[in-house]
């Protein structure tokens, strides 16, 4: 399909106003986030340009985070520019009314949309993960490690006096404990010393309680033992906060995440709330788009950018705690997954609906 002329000047217009406000975002981003990594760093030995470095890596997903702020702000500034040069009046007499152009940007934003979530989210979680993986280096929790994957909750973790390594493994997790547990005991050059196996772990505290014990010495001696307390560096808090930044991981791992989860019995209602948020994200960004022409459509007698961008604030504010306590819900389970991401953007959808029909009217 040809664009008509029009047409094309109206995207181009749009795409350029969106790219403006991305750009003063990724300088906001880069000003505000550079400084929390040299509070990190502060004590740390590492080189100067580890802060900066990471910082870069960490504003593309700060970027995707904040799309509908965005959007919202390009298209005020996009209709601000036909306004200031009178080409809306221009479009109008050539039969170019309103709706025609908040469907050309509209279009374009759904579009746009799937292409952010197709190969920008991919490329922001990438560097996320990297980020992530860098900045983990320097923790002080570096020597441990723990993992989800078809074959159940993976821990490796050293003991207190860095003297010996364990390496667990459960196949499922539940509240507050671990089930079909196997702990494994190494020497610093990986000698086996012990393996633990136990039913069930209560893993409240950092010192878990294991019941229906067994324990396999080296010399091949068995003791059975009706507790017994191991002490660990995670608990089940630290341990369900494994994937708490889901940023960092693309739709595909997502996914595999996902299956990972209930393969072991533990929920995965905020990978899903994750997955849903971005599969929302093109009719998200295309209702931003709608709201946004609505908004400058209606008060175009409001003279002051100011105070237009102030608006555009409030908006993204409404919709963001909007957004935030439907997705509440869904967390505590009191609604459905789908529900509690979807809900917020029907109720959208209808108020631009209704604007929609009366967007030609003066």
């Amino acid at each position: 399909m040809i664009m008509k002329q029009h047409e094309r000047y109206l995207t181009s217009l749009f795409l350029k106003h969106i790219l403006i406000i991305i750009v003063v975002f990724v300088f906001l981003s880069f000003f505000l986030n550079i400084f929390e990594e040299i509070k990190y760093f502060e004590n740390k030995k590492s080189e100067a340009y580890i802060p900066i470095f990471l910082t870069i890596l960490n504003i593309p997903s700060i970027v995707f985070e904040i799309l509908p702020f965005i959007f919202l702000l390009g298209v005020m500034f996009f209709f601000i520019s036909l306004y200031e040069k009178d080409e809306i009046e221009l479009l109008r007499s050539n039969g170019i009314d309103n709706l025609k152009i908040t469907t050309i940007i509209s279009i374009v934003s759904i579009m746009l949309g799937i292409i952010l979530i197709v190969l920008y989210y991919s490329f922001s979680a990438n560097l996320k993960s990297l980020y992530l993986n860098i900045k983990y280096k320097y923790s002080n929790t570096s020597d441990h490690l723990a993992v989800v994957n078809e074959e159940g909750l993976w821990i490796k973790e050293k003991s207190i006096d860095n003297k010996k390594i364990f390496i667990i493994n459960a196949k499922n997790y539940k509240i507050n404990s671990l089930e079909r547990l196997e702990i494994t005991e190494l020497s610093n050059n990986y000698e086996l010393l012990n393996t633990i196996v136990s039913e069930k772990a209560d893993i409240t505290e950092k010192t878990w309680t294991l019941s229906d014990v067994k324990i396999y010495s080296k010399d091949k001696k068995t003791k059975f033992l009706d507790s017994y307390l191991y002490s660990s560096s995670f608990n089940e808090k630290i341990i369900s906060n494994l994937y708490s930044n889901l940023n960092s991981l693309n739709i595909l791992q997502l996914i595999k995440l996902k299956d990972n989860y209930k393969s072991i019995g533990y929920s995965a209602t905020e990978v899903s709330i994750h997955l849903n948020k971005i599969y929302s994200l093109p009719i998200y960004l295309t209702l931003t788009t709608i709201i946004g022409a609505l908004l400058m459509l209606k008060l175009n007698f409001i003279k002051s950018k100011f105070f237009l961008v102030i608006v555009g604030v409030l908006v993204s504010v409404i919709f963001y705690y909007m957004n935030y306590f439907s997705v509440l819900f869904g967390k505590n389970e009191t609604l459905p997954v789908e529900v509690a991401v979807w809900l917020p953007q029907l109720l959208i959808l209808l108020i631009c609906t209704l604007g929609l029909t009366k967007l030609n009217e003066n």
